[in-house]
């Protein structure tokens, strides 16, 4: 016995040294392929729980780009380059601006498989596809900071309200935010539908150092608890509301792990990226991502209510 109980703490040392290795392997590779990121925002990054039962992860925003095409009021738009990318998105804004949406080839009724996404690894990474922004503003003084971490999904699935599903849309940007002074976190927002809740760091639930989030089956809205979240009235999580959204403790995703990092400067407007191969010109893109709402009349659009089962995002 006393051999067995040698080589199991054996095993037990061996694993947690390659365990600290892998740790170091990740943070060494975030700050050097990230130069200049201020550590803190790395540190008290969140950590996102995703739902047992979505079906829809997070995608690699470059994705929507490869699968669809820009339109104005439904219509295709005229000399577009070829092919669109993260690097050239912004020269639609000459082509429609704020009227471009960023309309699927198989149209949003077609749910089409890489709308699933991509499912994160047992690490919490989506491999081979990009699917987080971090923005870091600092307020001007060197002391208050603000790291904005942005997740994207591929398609947001609505609620369902009388066994039908309202709010669906393709492209889905949820976020988390973190106001940080002196480099110590203050205060945590999460981003849900149109609107959200701020909560101050200390009375967030965390891993280590980092916040816990949780995304909502299907609706991707970012809470700071698991359960059912009444949004019917927007500020009141009501019980037995009509719009519910759930969450769980189900799909481990670390989005620092696949991500793209800027700093923004509020005087110039300008997005800087950290590393200088990193893509920069879809930030400055005025349109929308993904395809227009369908028309009340069109095949499959339902109203009920003044809500829809198809909208844009």
């Amino acid at each position: 016995m006393w051999i067995s109980h040698r080589t199991q703490s054996m095993l037990v040392a061996s694993l947690l040294i390659q365990c600290l290795r892998f740790v170091l392997l990740v943070d060494a590779t975030c700050l050097a392929q990230y130069d200049g990121i201020p550590d803190f925002v790395l540190k008290y990054a969140p950590i996102i729980y995703l739902h047992s039962e979505d079906q829809y992860m997070p995608s690699a925003f470059a994705t929507l780009l490869e699968n669809s095409k820009p339109t104005v009021n439904y219509t295709p738009v005229a000399d577009v380059p070829s092919p669109l990318t993260l690097d050239n998105l912004d020269s639609l804004n000459s082509l429609g601006g704020k009227d471009v949406f960023l309309t699927t080839n198989e149209g949003i009724r077609a749910l089409p498989e890489w709308f699933s996404g991509t499912r994160p690894d047992k690490a919490g990474k989506t491999v081979h596809a990009v699917s987080s922004i971090i923005v870091v503003r600092d307020h001007g003084d060197g002391t208050m900071v603000d790291a904005f971490y942005f997740y994207y999904y591929g398609y947001n699935q609505g609620n369902t309200v009388i066994g039908i599903q309202f709010g669906n849309h393709v492209g889905d940007w949820e976020h988390n935010m973190i106001l940080f002074e002196n480099g110590e976190p203050q205060a945590v927002w999460y981003s849900q539908h149109a609107g959200g809740e701020a909560f101050t760091y200390q009375a967030t639930e965390k891993q280590g150092l980092r916040p816990v989030g949780y995304s909502a089956n299907g609706s991707h809205a970012v809470y700071a608890t698991p359960g059912t979240h009444d949004h019917t009235i927007p500020g009141f999580n009501l019980p037995g509301g009509l719009l519910e959204d759930e969450t769980d403790k189900g799909v481990l995703w670390d989005p620092i792990l696949s991500m793209y990092a800027y700093s923004y400067n509020n005087a110039t407007e300008k997005f800087k990226p950290y590393d200088a191969n990193t893509p920069t010109n879809y930030l400055y893109f005025d349109g929308r991502w993904g395809d227009e709402q369908l028309p009340d009349d069109a095949e499959g659009q339902i109203v009920l209510f003044g809500q829809r089962n198809s909208k844009d995002w």
